[in-house]
This record gives structure tokens, C-alpha cells and sequence, in this order.
């Protein structure tokens, strides 16, 4: 079967205007494919209604009308919506085409996300939403499936348009139960959503980029569906300690089962997002410490350890030292026997007494927590470290996050106690560690993947598409995000992203199959098939594949689609003019055209010596190759 007659789409000119190339994904409500533009010559993704849907005329006219609200949306950070429309019975939305993944495919490579990573995403994420919120558009079907990363960087909310309109097939049965993970309580138990039900699924989301996982899971959906209605969502720091608590705060303050009590839009929970972003990035300046003294003697603690004096100590040490020098000194008198050093040693007691106060109060003894300065100016890290009361020096170290010239660490680091006066190390960034990358192209995709990781880079983007000369799982070529050339390996960076064209084998060599048999072969690799041109072959049997040759410029991928040429045979020829001639020289002329001959033996016997005086069909006339032709012979 061809993918023709599988997906009739495929190939098909929508509107008179896009050229539909391949299917991307499909989906309970539409299907999505890669398309090109004709009019204005680039490649745009099209979705297409399903039938049984086009038939609801009320869902037919809510999907124009959330399509051209979704149109009307412009932001970075949405999918854009170019063109809507009808052809024929089937209704068809246009958008931008973005070639990348897919926040589900990056969770399934990494698990879960750090929470940088997390708040960079969601920043994005909430930004494109809160521009849909403050145009009326309510999304219903966020999840990471729908949150598109571009291959350039760019990340973008895809969907919109769509969701609303599907209301009336998706309230209740399939469609719901198909998203039930990221469904408020309240689509649940009474089908109605607002902004806030958008919220909802995205500290759902949320939750599970910092976790890995989803906080609802059941065998079924309606499980699934009951916990969403009934039980509170745990926070992530209890799957993930690393969690901080403001993104814990973020995520149960977003998933309430009251939604008057999320947040009211995407707006309202990006300036919360950002200014937790503040407090763990280290922006809000530096922490105090609230701190707890304890006695300074008393039962439990060891004479030997360090001891941290409270301030109504401390006064009580230093009041008491005055009394203790006199009394000292007139036992002194009485006894000068004992001599002046017991004088001196009182004196000397007296002042430790005295200073112990200030020396852990306030002097070299007391401590501080260190502030997060990363990402500072150095000059601006020193002055606020010297204003806490530490020295510091200066130190360097290469760094994949901070940029060059900025502060990247503390030693001791952030968040620690220290000493007034204690050093303090500030290290600034040199960049990304210079690191050298072995040759990669050549390597099969396991070993190059280890090569990478193991110098300090990471594996980006992995390629497939087929190569006759290059073993299957061999990598082809490497690259980095920049696009430079890294196949041979060379100088690079700690942390680039090395993307990898990777070896599927040859494409399997179709030529003197059926059609079916070829449309079996290539399916087995992955591989689309599409009728192609019918060509004449002296060498392949009519309605036998003569080659299989790709639909567009360039080397061959999974999922791409193929042309079968087939052959009608050998091409017909006109029947050579021999009459008049001798026999020896029309024989040759008649064979090389490719015809069989019916004559009389004799003239074989002097074929010089006989003249043609009659060929059947005559000459001039078109005739298939292997044709037999009478001939006559002048005397005969």
C-alpha cells in the first residue's frame, strides 16, 4: 500500500496554495503536516481537522473564529498562525513551521530539569500565555507536548486556536482522558476552564520538570482524573531536595484546588516566577542570618570548644571585670609575699573577660553568612564582601554558566558562615574551559556519544538518513550549535553542544521489484513511497520498479518519501527503410532496430546476391522491439 493511499493529503495542493510534503504528527482533533508555501516559497506545518469533526458545523464555526483570535496573537513566544481556511469539505489551519523537539522529548533524554532550567522554560512559557490571557484566549490543552524548543533557541506555546474550539468534543470520552495528566479539577468534575485552569496545568508541568515525573499516576485515566479532583499535589523538593522553596511555593500555589486561589493569569504568576527567580539567583542581596547564641558556659558544653557569647553575657563579663581587679588587688596587698606576676595575671584576666564579649559580638571572632555574589562585577563582589566585614583576594576558574569577567563562585562558598576578617576567594569567570574533541566522524554513535560526554561537551541534536558508502550507526559528520565543522574534532568548548548526523545504511536497492515488494522493502527502513514517472527499459520488465529516487534535494532521511519509477518496457521504434537494398545489408539494419525477421532461408545462402523488395509492416511505421517482420525479396 503507498503512503498515498494511506494518507490521501500527502502530495495533495490545498487551496490552490501549499503543497502538502509529509505528516509531522496526528493528533484526536487534527493532523499536522509539513507543507510548503507556494506563493511566498517557505515551509509552514498545516493542520488539518479530522473529518468526523469538520461534520459538527458548531465546532466548525468555533474553529474559524478561536483561529483568527489565535492569528491575531503575535509573541515571541507563540507558534505563529499565518492563514485559515476551506477547501472543499475539509477545514485547514496554517502556522510557522519550527524544526526542533519538544519539551516532553527533552524530558524524556534528561529525565528532569535543574531549576534554572525550569524557571528559563517556564519565563518563556509564561510570557507567551500571559499574551494570550490578556487577549481572551484560554489554551485548555497546555502541556509539554505543545511546548515547542527550536532549534535556534527559541521557545514557543504551540496549539492555540485549537483548544477552545474543541469544547464540545472534548469536555467528556477520548479526547479529554487523552490529556487528563495536565486537567484542572474543575475541567474535570464540571467541564468549565478560564485562565486559571491554564495555570493549573502548568504547575502541573511544572512539578515535572523538577521532578521527572508527574504528581498524578494511575493504570487508568479516570484514576488519574480522581486524584486531580480530590488530592492536593505534593511539593517537588520531596522528590527532588534540591527543589528550592520558592519554586515549591510556586508550583502548590499554582496547582490549588480552588482556582480563586491560583494565580488570576499567566501574568500574575510570571512576576511571581521572576522574582523567585531573584531570590535564588541571588539577586535580592545579601542575607542575614538569624542567629541563636548559647550560653557561654553550662552544663554540656566543652570547655575546649569555641563558645559564641550572647550580648547579656557579654555585659555581664565586662561589668563584673572591674570588681574581680579590685577585689584581686587587695588580696594582693595582703599577700605581697606572692609577688607582682599574680598582680599581672589578674589584669590579664580581666581583659579576656572583658573582650571575649567584643571579639565574638562584633570583632574578628563573630560570623557571617557568605551572599551569593555570582554574576556580579568583581569590583562590585569585593566592595559588598568588604562591607561584611571580610578580606578578600582574587581567583579564577572556568565556568559554562557565568559570563567572562563576571564573578562565578566564592571560596568559601555562598550561603556558609565565616569569620569577620576571614579571606574570602572571589573567582571570577574565564569562560567555558578550552577542551579538544577527537575525531568523530567514522565512530559508531555510541562510542562518539561517550567521546563527547567524556571531554566535556554535550550531545546535542542526533541526525539520521541514509548513506550507501557508511555503515549503519556510524556517525557521518558533527557540528556544533554555531554550525562549525567538528567531524574531524578540534579545539571547542566545555559545554558545546555537539549535534551528530548519524548512518542508517544504504537505501535498499528496489530496481526489477513489483511495486509492492519495493513499497515493502523501503517501508521496512522507514521509508515513504509515492508513485512516480513510468519510463521505457530495455533492461527491466514492464510494471517492474525501475529506481527509487527521492522527492527532494538532498540525502535521504527516515520519513522521507521516495518515487517509484516503473518501467513500460522497451521503447517502440520505426521500422528501418531496406527495400531496394541487399539482403546482407537490411539483415543488419532490421536486427540492430531490434526486430525479428520472417524470410526465406535461401537468401542466407548469398545475401549479396538477393535485393529486398517488400518489408511487413512497411518501413517508417512505429513497432515494439521484438517485432516480426515479413520480408520479401525481388524475383521471389
Amino acid at each position: 500500500m503507498t503512503t498515498s493511499q494511506t494518507d490521501p493529503l500527502i502530495g495533495r495542493l490545498i487551496d490552490g496554495r501549499y503543497q502538502v510534503r509529509s505528516r509531522i504528527a496526528r493528533g484526536g482533533m487534527a493532523t499536522v503536516y509539513l507543507a510548503t508555501d507556494l506563493r511566498l516559497e517557505r515551509r509552514v506545518a498545516i493542520k488539518v481537522m479530522h473529518g468526523h469533526l469538520a461534520d459538527d458545523s458548531v465546532f466548525k464555526s468555533r474553529f474559524v473564529q478561536e483561529a483568527r483570535s489565535a492569528a491575531r496573537l503575535a509573541h515571541p513566544n507563540v507558534v505563529n498562525v499565518f492563514d485559515q481556511g476551506q477547501d472543499s469539505d475539509m477545514a485547514y489551519l496554517v502556522m510557522e513551521y519550527l524544526p526542533g523537539i519538544t519539551l516532553r522529548d527533552l524530558l524524556k533524554d534528561y529525565g528532569k530539569l535543574t531549576p534554572e532550567q525550569t524557571i528559563d522554560i517556564m519565563e518563556a512559557v509564561l510570557s507567551g500565555l500571559a499574551a494570550a490571557h490578556k487577549a481572551g484566549i484560554v489554551h485548555r490543552d497546555l502541556k509539554p507536548e505543545n511546548v515547542l524548543l527550536a532549534d535556534d533557541g527559541r521557545i514557543k506555546i504551540g496549539d492555540f486556536g485549537l483548544a477552545r474550539a474543541a469544547s464540545a468534543n472534548t469536555a467528556t470520552g477520548q479526547a479529554l482522558l487523552g490529556t487528563i495528566a495536565y486537567l484542572s479539577p474543575e475541567l474535570v468534575t464540571r467541564g468549565v476552564a478560564d485562565a486559571r485552569s491554564d495555570i493549573y496545568a502548568l504547575g502541573i508541568m511544572m512539578y515535572e520538570m523538577l521532578t521527572g515525573e508527574q504528581p498524578f499516576q494511575g493504570e487508568q485515566p479516570m484514576q488519574i482524573a480522581y486524584q486531580h479532583a480530590n488530592d492536593a499535589v505534593p511539593t517537588p523538593s520531596a522528590k527532588n531536595p534540591s527543589v528550592p522553596a520558592e519554586l515549591d511555593d510556586l508550583v502548590l500555589w499554582a496547582t490549588a484546588k480552588d482556582p480563586d486561589k491560583r494565580p488570576h493569569d499567566a501574568r500574575e504568576m510570571l512576576d511571581r516566577l521572576i522574582e523567585a527567580e531573584k531570590s535564588i539567583r541571588g539577586d535580592a542581596g545579601p542575607l542575614q542570618q538569624t542567629m541563636v547564641l548559647p550560653p557561654a558556659y553550662g552544663p554540656g558544653i566543652d570547655e575546649g570548644d569555641t563558645q559564641i557569647i550572647n550580648p547579656a553575657i557579654r555585659q555581664q563579663v565586662a561589668a563584673s571585670a572591674p570588681d574581680s581587679v579590685q577585689t584581686l588587688t587587695d588580696v594582693t596587698k595582703r599577700r605581697r609575699g606572692k609577688g607582682w606576676w599574680l598582680f599581672a595575671l589578674i589584669i590579664v584576666l580581666a581583659g579576656v573577660a572583658g573582650g571575649t564579649g567584643w571579639y565574638f559580638g562584633s570583632g574578628p571572632g563573630s560570623t557571617v553568612q557568605i551572599p551569593n555574589v555570582a554574576g556580579k562585577a568583581p569590583a562590585d563582589a569585593i566592595a559588598t564582601l568588604k562591607q561584611l566585614g571580610f578580606e578578600t583576594k582574587q581567583g579564577v576558574e572556568y565556568s559554562t554558566t557565568i559570563a567572562t569577567g563576571l564573578v562565578s563562585a566564592t571560596d568559601p562558598a555562598s550561603g556558609s558562615a565565616a569569620n569577620r576578617g576571614s579571606i574570602v576567594t572571589v573567582k571570577v569567570s574565564q569562560g567555558p574551559k578550552p577542551i579538544n574533541l577527537p575525531a568523530l566522524a567514522g565512530q559508531p554513535v555510541d562510542a562518539a556519544k561517550k567521546s563527547i560526554i567524556d571531554n566535556g561537551a554535550v550531545v546535542g541534536p542526533i541526525t539520521e538518513q541514509f548513506d550507501a558508502k557508511i555503515p549503519a550507526n556510524t556517525v557521518i559528520s558533527a557540528a556544533d550549535a554555531a554550525g562549525a565543522d567538528l567531524s574531524a574534532g578540534g579545539a571547542s568548548l566545555e559545554g558545546t553542544k555537539v549535534s551528530l548526523v548519524v548512518s542508517v545504511g544504504p537505501v535498499p536497492d528496489v530496481a526489477g521489484k513489483s511495486v509492492a515488494a519495493a513499497q515493502a522493502a523501503l517501508k521496512d527502513v522507514g521509508l515513504l513511497t509515492q508513485p512516480g514517472p513510468e519510463t521505457y527499459s530495455d533492461t527491466v520488465e514492464k510494471g517492474l520498479v525501475i529506481s527509487a529516487q527521492p522527492q527532494k534535494d538532498g540525502p535521504v532521511k527516515p520519513n522521507d518519501t521516495l518515487l517509484l519509477e516503473t518501467s513500460k518496457g522497451p521503447a517502440p521504434v520505426a521500422v528501418p527503410d531496406v527495400v531496394g537494398k541487399t539482403w546482407d545489408v537490411a539483415k543488419k539494419a532490421l536486427k540492430d532496430a531490434g526486430f525479428n525477421l520472417q524470410y526465406s532461408p535461401i537468401a542466407d545462402v548469398a545475401p549479396n546476391a538477393f535485393v529486398v523488395s517488400k518489408v511487413s509492416p512497411g518501413a517508417g511505421t512505429v513497432q515494439p522491439k521484438g517485432t516480426s517482420l515479413s520480408i520479401n525479396f525481388a524475383g521471389f
